[in-house]
């Protein structure tokens, strides 16, 4: 397990893997992991009962660490680790620094064989581990689903969910698509039932095996700004920032000073984190009121609020 628990202690993300799958495997069931990039709770509420056409379903729930971003969050569930043990055990897959998502989440995959090699899982056969972020590798998951039945573990990230968070704070043409919280999850449903995610599931429901579906974080509709200071070297997320001289009022975020007690990389001189509370999003001095406008009422991710910690942990087992 990621971490000694106490009876009352809910799951994190370190403990999904430790939680839900190694039990599992180590009863030699076939297991497919599934982890959607940025569901929330009310989103999966909303295509469970899809699901429940061809699965028993017993829910579970599970708390994202902070910050409740995909470098954080995902890295955690495959390593079974927190971000200051994986920055100090396995160095060279973190990577924390300016670049995009995908690039500090590459190594899910080693994350992953070191997580079950800890847990003392013994496979038949190694592990697959598929990344889907664009319509050509959605279209191999669906050509080659069949080739999954004699893996003991299949590990499959959707970011679709993601992607569509981040893009509708840049496209017009989305935002008026998902104007709302409701708006969004009927966009969400949708694209779920025309997705190979579900015709996945619906391949998997007819196979013996057990389906784990979970999600890393979940997104926040911000609505207030908050006023941040801090300098060039600065991370530029809205709901997080890492660096030094960070400030913002009390009011609107959680100051970490030590991140060493919030279990993240002390790896810098003064280092320290800044995590937004409720809906508020950050904004720098500098053309303050045009960024304000640009991502009021945009979903975001990284702070603390339920929308983004409390997440969905599904068990699937095949009706037929």
């Amino acid at each position: 397990m990621g971490r000694r628990q106490g009876n009352d202690a809910p799951p994190l993300s370190v403990d999904v893997l430790g939680r839900w799958v190694a039990p599992l495997l180590r009863q030699k069931r076939r297991v497919y992991f599934i982890v959607v990039d940025c569901m929330r709770l009310d989103q999966w509420l909303t295509v469970e009962p899809l699901i429940r056409e061809f699965f028993d379903i017993q829910m579970d729930y599970h708390v994202s660490i902070l910050p409740t971003a995909t470098p954080y969050s995902r890295n955690a569930i495959f390593a079974g680790l927190f971000p200051d043990a994986i920055q100090r055990q396995h160095p060279e897959f973190w990577h924390e620094g300016s670049g995009d998502e995908r690039s500090k989440n590459r190594y899910e995959r080693q994350l992953l064989d070191l997580h079950l090699k800890r847990l003392s899982v013994e496979l038949a056969s190694p592990p697959k581990y598929i990344k889907i972020y664009n319509a050509e590798e959605a279209h191999n998951v669906r050509r080659n689903v069949v080739t999954f039945q004699n893996i003991p573990l299949v590990a499959l990230v959707f970011n679709f969910l993601d992607m569509l968070t981040h893009g509708r704070s840049e496209s017009d043409l989305l935002r008026e698509l998902a104007p709302d919280e409701s708006a969004f999850r009927s966009v969400m449903r949708s694209w779920f039932l025309h997705s190979s995610l579900f015709d996945a599931l619906k391949w998997m429901s007819k196979q013996d095996c057990t389906v784990i579906v979970t999600s890393d974080h979940g997104a926040v509709l911000s609505r207030r700004s908050a006023l941040v200071y801090g300098n060039r070297e600065t991370s530029t997320n809205l709901r997080f920032k890492y660096g030094t001289n960070l400030a913002c009022d009390s009011k609107y975020a959680v100051h970490l000073k030590e991140p060493g007690r919030f279990r993240l990389p002390a790896d810098a001189m003064n280092k320290n984190y800044i995590i937004a509370k409720e809906d508020f999003y950050f904004v720098y001095p500098t053309n303050f009121h045009e960024y304000e406008n640009k991502y009021r009422g945009s979903f975001q991710h990284g702070g603390v609020s339920l929308e983004e910690m409390i997440l969905p942990t599904a068990t699937l087992t095949p009706r037929s």
